[in-house]
């Protein structure tokens, strides 16, 4: 992914972190997904006091991504970390993510202090089920 991509979509991600509802954990997080028309569709995390109704902010993005009639081709997480390292989308985040974009869909995650790392889809999920 371009540098200028990479940052563009960074950026929107911090911003959509200063949108979260996070009254439980505290634990703000926000994404943004870049599509296949080169849209960048934001998404920021949803808590409810019933926690298995909470929304991670990854599939917050990609299911307006797919609402919009678009794939994505890169998605970005902004959050602080988790047990000292970067946090990386969830399994459940990487599924949806795999089913909408596929494997070769590039995932990009930062900390507050601006530390990067880049992966993808399959190597994350790498025997993750999709339709081909």
């Amino acid at each position: 992914m371009a540098l200028a991509d990479r940052d563009a979509l960074l950026d929107a991600a911090r911003t959509a972190r200063g949108h979260a509802y996070a009254p439980y954990s505290g634990f703000t997080m926000g994404a943004a997904v870049r599509t296949e028309r080169g849209d960048i569709v934001p998404g920021t995390l949803v808590e409810n006091v019933s926690l298995g109704l909470a929304m991670c902010a990854e599939r917050v993005a990609l299911f307006a991504t797919a609402t919009a009639d678009d794939r994505p081709t890169a998605i970005a997480l902004v959050s602080r970390r988790t047990n000292g390292e970067l946090t990386f989308p969830c399994g459940a985040c990487l599924q949806v993510a795999l089913e909408l974009g596929g494997p070769d869909v590039a995932v990009v995650v930062a900390d507050p202090d601006g530390a990067i790392a880049e992966s993808t889809v399959g190597e994350l999920l790498p025997r993750g089920p999709h339709r081909p």
